[in-house]
């Protein structure tokens, strides 16, 4: 037995966990402010969407995704460091605002190791196209931050020079650390972005790649940009368009890897940042969920998500097994045989749980923590979500505060949270609240600093980005 450990034992050390071979591209489509109840797979009888809808009859659907805030900064920074955004300081901005603004000193901090930095350890090609609003300082952009190529707008589009011209500069659209365009196109970025996203994927078709397409629609303004392609093509205005021209993306994306032979290669994964937005309460749904983005509720966090391998995730498959965005990095790490980030993270490696469909999830015991900005309000383990019990809760984001009592929800079953059962399950609720004790300790909550958070990037003397005269 000892001679063959030290006959195997040189091929045990130069082998990697996983041989390239085996190694998935990864396509994850972030589209923004976008309702659970918007696509057909998940129950929309308006949107026409059959090219996300097939990535569901063809792979898995999950009824129980969350992203880790019901706004756009803390949430993208939860999907790249696998942290809740409190443990890395993004849950406010310099201002103490919900998201960054233009120009502003604060940015993920270049020491958080990405999921882009972890698959880039293990060969991978990386390009992220779209939205980024993590820093817009050169130190903060996607190409600091394990990015090969960046192609899009730093921070969200209704930020423009139009609606504060005090303040912001015009919105750029940049090309790695360059600006290309100012102000932007709004209305052809979808189009621009997938074709960009396609280019990418034919460069890199011998090698593996990591793709992160954050689209950059619905978005927040109050009527979407869509292309004159899809401009008055939907039944339901505006934002119909743009929901439909985002599935026409996602069916040139699936068309370049069918061309390609890359289909068995590619796991392709489709979400939103957070729920659509009151801005177009008569157009975007967060069906069957209570609630709109921009807080802690179910539609503001629980996010439609299919995910598609063939060969490796099951076709046609529902799970309502817990997950969240925050898992997507030690889950993807471990399809691909990478080392996780060396500093602590928050995410678990969901990979068995995708590939099996199975209802109990790594995230049922430690639990879900819902914070908006930095505030705790709620917890969900296994099926049951509770709201905390708070003498002033923040009901918006700019922090009105309410009283709160506790209230319990089996949101597995009561998914509209109908029923509060705070009173008849009172183990439930004293569980539950010692799972948000510990949040407090390690991850703080509002005044209180926890033990285990660290610092956001800063730099001393912003600038805003502008084209070169040249």
């Amino acid at each position: 037995m000892r001679s063959m450990i030290r006959v195997l034992f040189p091929y045990l050390v130069c082998c990697p966990l996983v041989c390239a071979a085996d190694q998935p591209n990864v396509v994850l489509v972030f589209v923004d402010n976008f309702g659970n109840g918007d696509l057909g797979c998940f129950g929309s009888t308006l949107h026409r969407t059959p090219h996300v809808d097939r990535l569901a009859a063809e792979g898995l659907k999950l009824t129980s995704f969350y992203v880790s805030s019901g706004v756009c900064t803390p949430s993208r920074a939860s999907l790249m460091t696998g942290c809740y955004p409190r443990r890395v300081n993004m849950h406010v901005s310099d201002r103490n605002t919900a998201v960054l603004q233009p120009v502003s000193p604060k940015g993920l901090n270049p020491t958080e190791m990405t999921v882009a930095e972890v698959l880039k350890s293990v060969d991978y090609a990386t390009a992220c196209i779209g939205k980024w609003h993590l820093g817009d300082q050169p130190e903060f952009l996607p190409t600091r931050q394990g990015f090969d190529e960046f192609y899009g707008i730093p921070y969200s589009d209704d930020m423009t020079k139009e609606k504060r011209p005090e303040v912001w500069p015009e919105l750029p659209l940049m090309r790695n650390e360059a600006v290309i365009e100012a102000p932007v196109v709004r209305s052809t970025l979808v189009k621009r972005c997938t074709e960009e996203a396609v280019a990418f994927i034919e460069r890199n078709q011998d090698r593996p790649f990591f793709l992160y397409l954050p689209h950059t629609m619905p978005g927040s303004t109050p009527h979407p940009f869509a292309s004159p392609d899809f401009a008055g093509r939907s039944r339901n205005g505006k934002y119909g368009d743009a929901v439909e021209e985002l599935d026409w993306s996602t069916g040139q994306i699936l068309d370049a890897l069918e061309r390609l032979d890359l289909d068995q290669k590619t796991l392709v994964i489709w979400t939103s940042d957070n729920g659509a937005v009151r801005r177009n309460p008569a157009q975007g749904s967060c069906a069957p969920y209570k609630g709109f983005g921009y807080n802690t509720s179910e539609g503001a966090m629980r996010m439609p998500c299919v995910m598609r391998w063939p060969g490796k995730i099951p076709a046609g498959m529902t799970s309502d097994a817990l997950c969240s965005s925050i898992d997507l990095l030690p889950t993807l790490a471990g399809f691909a045989g990478a080392e996780l980030p060396p500093l602590p993270i928050d995410g678990l490696d969901a990979g068995s749980l995708l590939t099996s469909g199975e209802v109990s999830s790594p995230r049922d015991e430690p639990g879900m923590m819902f914070y908006m900005m930095d505030q705790l309000q709620a917890v969900r383990s296994g099926p049951w979500k509770l709201y905390l019990p708070l003498a002033e809760r923040y009901s918006s984001l700019s922090r009105r505060t309410e009283t709160a009592v506790a209230e319990l929800y089996n949101v597995r079953v009561d998914v509209g949270e109908t029923s509060n059962v705070a009173e008849d399950y009172p183990q439930v609720v004293s569980r539950l609240l010692q799972l948000a004790e510990q949040a407090r300790s390690e991850l703080g909550d509002e005044q209180r600093t926890g033990s285990g958070q660290r610092e956001a990037g800063l730099v001393d003397t912003p600038q805003p980005l502008v084209m070169s005269p040249h």
